[in-house]
């Protein structure tokens, strides 16, 4: 069998043929689900160098699958990075490097505006075993290096911010962690490879969930990490198979590896169709504020613009409704505005083929104090809207539609 050079080839020839060979007991084109929770060794001296490292194979699923370690080699060869881990949800993924790369005394950079799950996690979970943090805007570089302590361990923050879409430097973030000795995490599931390649702009570790685009059809929970051999080592010795044991199963590999050989063309349809939405938005008179970074009027549009592939700012954005419209509030205003909504769900994932329509402040969100909400910028008036794969044209209509019941 020919091998491919994967330093050579585009990515999509990576997406589709990235870690997956044909198999070879039988030939399959199709990775096979090895749905199995043990493996067998021919003799106990096998089943030791194996248990021991010493000697490539697996012994319990837990540990590793042969499915599931097809999906890691091709997302660590479609993030740059040495070795990935997959894992059973995105939270699994951010829990076991956490967990793993701190201890007690510790403390944490957070940027101020993450995942709500996130942000219960830092702000609540880790203090309980002595680790601290500090919540900042991350797009100030001196009020992030004014964060970092004698004990700072690590820097967190997404690539685009949940519900936000505050849009990180991250060459620039990594460069003043690494001038502290600070490692640097970055949660990229709202801009995935290839619009942006965190490890390559200086990111120590990227965390997914998988969940969303990177499988991009709405069945599968899934996490991945990745990074440096050496980082990602301890995490999958101690995080993920123990502390955690959010292992990823082998028939959601199969499903997240079948999902990724399309996520080139996905993604380009995606941001086409945000921006188009964006732009619609943006002419309504009964929204104050519409947030997506391929607008010059984004805050962030020109760090977007530097980091992003060319014309690709993810397929996310939020808006703000107006208070006040026929004496309702932004909340009533955007409830009525949602729920006239014909084409979009109603549901707090992204990245399906289908759009999606939430409301932070009462969804994803609502176990974040409101003082934390009102700090992160999440007004009762925000809508997030995950645009999906649908004609543009009809996403459009169907918001006109949707909007002209306010009035």
């Amino acid at each position: 069998m020919n091998t491919i050079d994967w330093s050579t080839v585009g990515f999509s020839t990576l997406a589709v043929h990235g870690g997956q060979d044909p198999d070879p007991a039988h030939g399959s084109l199709a990775t096979p689900i090895y749905q199995t929770s043990t493996f067998c060794f021919d003799t106990r001296e096998d089943g030791t160098a194996i248990f021991l490292g010493e000697k490539p194979g697996f012994a319990y699923s837990r540990g590793g699958n042969p499915t599931v370690r097809a999906l890691e080699t091709k997302i660590a060869l479609l993030e740059g990075g040495e070795e990935c881990i997959a894992t059973a949800s995105g939270m699994g993924a951010i829990s076991s490097v956490l967990l793993t790369l701190l201890s007690s005394g510790d403390h944490v950079v957070m940027g101020n505006c993450v995942y709500g799950c996130t942000n219960v996690v830092i702000q609540e979970v880790l203090p309980k075993f002595g680790i601290t943090m500090t919540a900042v805007d991350t797009n100030d570089l001196a009020a992030v290096e004014a964060a970092i302590q004698d004990n700072t361990k690590i820097l967190y923050f997404e690539t685009v911010s949940n519900p936000m879409t505050r849009v990180a430097d991250i060459e620039a973030l990594s460069a003043l962690a690494k001038a502290h000795g600070v490692k640097v995490i970055v949660d990229s599931t709202f801009a995935p490879t290839p619009l942006v390649r965190p490890l390559a702009l200086g990111a120590d570790i990227v965390v997914h969930s998988a969940t969303k685009y990177l499988n991009g059809h709405g069945d599968v929970i899934a996490g991945l990490i990745v990074g440096k051999k050496e980082d990602l080592g301890p995490i999958r010795t101690y995080g993920s198979t123990k502390a955690c044991g959010s292992t990823l199963s082998p028939h959601d590999a199969f499903l997240v590896l079948r999902g990724l050989q399309t996520l080139g063309l996905r993604m380009d349809r995606h941001c086409s169709n945000a921006m188009k939405v964006a732009q619609f938005l943006e002419t309504c008179p009964q929204i104050q504020t519409v947030l997506y970074p391929g607008l010059e009027s984004h805050p962030d549009h020109d760090i977007a613009a530097k980091q992003f592939k060319k014309d690709m700012f993810t397929g996310i954005l939020s808006f703000e409704m107006k208070d006040g419209i026929n004496g309702m509030t932004s909340l009533e205003a955007g409830t009525r505005m949602v729920n006239a909504l014909t084409i979009p769900h109603i549901a707090v994932s992204l990245g399906d083929p289908s759009s999606l329509v939430e409301h932070p402040a009462t969804m994803t969100h609502r176990n974040v104090p409101p003082q934390e909400r009102v700090r992160m910028g999440i007004s009762n008036g925000l809508i997030r809207f995950s645009v999906g794969l649908e004609d543009p044209e009809d996403l459009i209509a169907d918001l006109q539609q949707a909007l002209a019941t306010l009035d």
